[in-house]
């Protein structure tokens, strides 16, 4: 499959609606359930995607169109977002990232992304140059991937309770 940012800017104005479903109105156990003790609960993934928003899809878009490779984007804090979500419901998180996601597709079209600012470059401070192509991808990656990852949390949770299907279950593997 070819990029096509339009494709693209469809996955990304989805996935706020996609957590919304996921983790709106679920008791509390569920947004805050873990694979692991010290990997991410899908609030700390709402955080996470938060935080992003807030700090870097557009923001190194908006560097590599005024910048270019002259000057690196600022390294991205994976736990960032742990204030952010401190003290606030899965509500309003999912509200928040709305609408910041909103924001961001409405600044990511204003970019008028066409082929030729697509192949334009910038510098990442651990894999040296990216393209514009490159940046919008990873943020659509991204996405799915963190979607993967809440389900498969999620999933874990009965993992136990499934008995012998899980054998059948991938999900759980």
């Amino acid at each position: 499959m070819q990029f096509r940012i339009d494709e693209a800017v469809a996955i990304l104005e989805r996935t706020p609606a996609v957590m919304d479903a996921l983790l709106r109105d679920q008791p509390p156990a569920w947004p805050n359930c873990r694979i692991e003790p010290d990997s991410f609960s899908p609030i700390d993934v709402l955080g996470h995607l938060i935080f992003g928003e807030m700090t870097d899809w557009i923001p190194r878009a908006r560097m590599i169109l005024e910048q270019g490779t002259s000057r690196a984007f600022e390294p991205f804090d994976r736990r960032g977002f742990v204030p952010l979500i401190e003290g606030r419901t899965v509500e309003q998180l999912l509200d928040r990232f709305g609408e910041l996601r909103a924001k961001n597709i409405e600044a990511l079209r204003a970019l008028a992304l066409d082929e030729g600012r697509l192949d334009l470059r910038g510098l990442h401070p651990e894999l040296g140059e990216v393209t514009m192509r490159q940046l919008v991808a990873t943020w659509v990656a991204h996405d799915l991937g963190h979607i993967d990852q809440v389900m498969r949390t999620m999933a874990r949770q009965y993992r136990n309770e499934v008995g012998p299907w899980r054998a059948y279950l991938s999900i759980l593997r």
